[in-house]
């Protein structure tokens, strides 16, 4: 039954993104055709020429999305993480559609209506799916379409485990109760999982002919591992979905990954959302606002350039080694805002509130955040993004590294500008170990509109801060 159901919504969404598809390309010929963004020199091409082309678009599509496993039953998928797979999987069917086109020699078609079909396409698939997975979660959250588990095991990743799943109802999985091993306190247990207790692992085959539950869902804590091949023995002859939690969520500090290499699966225990798709789109958002910046901010960097020569000897601006991205190092460019021989009797150290080594106009530059506006040349060139941890000096790193734990995973993206650190108060002379947590949160729940966010906020934040001197 439930894999019918599964077949069933399966249907439905390949029925929708044909219809959607085929609507995007038959909408793409008529932005090209009737909207005055593009000239037509050539004459208007047979509608009909396009409209043949529809029942082998929307043919290619599923073809592609079935491959690319855009129809698998995904309740517990993020719907970011759905819409990044179904815009790969869309720019996959492009790349085949427009070979195949080009295979067609006794006519070519538009490359404006191409263009017109890969964005139009692209958001409209992303809209009518998650606008159906919206629908289906409203269902479930009203006690339609509801999966019932058996949850085994104990212990905090069976505790997280149920956690979530009573936190986020519109996932649509009910949890039956638990399954404890054969020496443990059923009392206890309850306690700590707030779900009841049906009985031992031995009773297993018993509880799912009792129950009939669509999926059992395994937890054991680690010291409880042995009775990993009993349990699946057990269980090996049932024809109930059968998933496992590993109990690593101690060791799991960013976010966590499973990876199918050649049907074995690797679990990654520090990803982070910003690769992929999310790193080209911060990427190419660094270029665009680094460009905009260096040109609107041409005359205050004419003028803070005056100031600096005029008011003390050497550079204007100066490069310092910072560690970035993956622990490389790269020349972080400042403003020149103290003395030249700032650090020859003391070697590297921290700024201090009223330091006698700032110039005249350092004091100012450093209390405002002016002396940073050359970083925009380093994030055009890639050594560093508008948001993110702030470099520190290869010198400091090597000391914080083995006094602070995770201080190493902040490299885990580029350096920034600003950060969701800085925005919060925790910059200059402050407390390493919330900086670091900060950090973090921020690799754990990047997001472009978080770095949106963290660039206003820093307008009215992160520029004037009491513990930047």
């Amino acid at each position: 039954m439930l894999k019918q159901y599964h077949h069933f919504v399966g249907g439905v969404f390949r029925v929708v993104d044909a219809c959607v598809i085929g609507a995007a390309w038959i909408l793409a010929y008529w932005l090209r055709f009737s909207l005055p963004f593009f000239e037509v020199t050539k004459g208007f091409p047979k509608f009909g020429k396009y409209a043949a082309l529809t029942p082998m678009v929307m043919a290619l599509w599923m073809i592609v999305f079935s491959a690319m496993k855009v129809y698998q039953s995904r309740r517990m998928l993020r719907r970011t993480h759905e819409a990044q797979l179904i815009i790969r999987s869309h720019l996959v069917s492009m790349l085949f559609f427009i070979a195949l086109t080009y295979l067609f020699s006794e006519y070519k078609y538009s490359r404006g209506v191409m263009v017109y079909f890969g964005v139009t396409g692209a958001f409209a698939l992303v809209v009518f799916r998650l606008s159906l997975r919206n629908g289906l979660r409203a269902m479930r959250k009203r006690g339609y379409n509801i999966r019932y588990v058996l949850a085994v095991g104990e212990g905090p990743s069976l505790d997280g485990l149920l956690y979530k799943l009573n936190r986020f109802p519109e996932i649509g999985l009910k949890v039956l109760g638990t399954v404890i091993s054969e020496d443990s306190d059923p009392m206890q247990v309850k306690r700590e999982t707030h779900a009841r207790v049906l009985g031992r692992f031995g009773d297993l085959n018993t509880l799912i002919a009792r129950f009939h539950p669509d999926q059992v869902l395994i937890a054991l804590p680690r010291g409880q591992y042995r009775d990993l091949d009993k349990i699946l023995g057990t269980i090996s002859d049932e024809t109930v979905d059968v998933r496992f939690v590993p109990d690593i969520h101690e060791f799991v500090t960013l976010g966590c990954e499973v990876e199918d290499f050649d049907g074995l699966p690797i679990v990654n225990l520090n990803s982070s959302p910003l690769d992929g798709w999310g790193a080209v789109l911060k990427r190419v958002f660094d270029i665009v606002f680094s460009l905009l910046a260096l040109l609107i901010l041409t005359p205050v960097y004419l003028m803070i350039s005056l100031l600096v020569k005029v008011t003390s000897r050497g550079p204007v601006v100066y490069s310092q080694e910072r560690m970035g991205l993956d622990g490389q190092t790269f020349k972080m460019l400042k403003f020149r805002s103290m003395r030249v021989d700032a650090e020859s009797q003391t070697g590297a150290v921290w700024a201090s509130e009223r330091d006698d080594r700032r110039t005249p106009i350092g004091a100012f530059l450093r209390s405002t955040s002016l002396d940073e506006l050359p970083q925009f040349w380093n994030v055009l060139k890639g050594d560093m993004s508008l948001v993110g941890p702030r470099p520190e000096r290869p010198v400091f790193v090597s000391d914080f590294r083995h006094k602070i734990p995770n201080y190493m995973l902040r490299h885990k993206v580029k350096a920034g500008i600003t950060g969701w650190a800085q925005i919060n108060g925790w910059r200059g002379n402050t407390s390493l170990e919330k900086r670091i947590e900060f950090d973090l949160y921020y690799i754990r729940h990047w997001s472009m509109f978080l770095d949106l966010r963290i660039l206003v906020l820093t307008v009215f934040r992160g520029f004037i801060n009491k513990n930047a001197y």
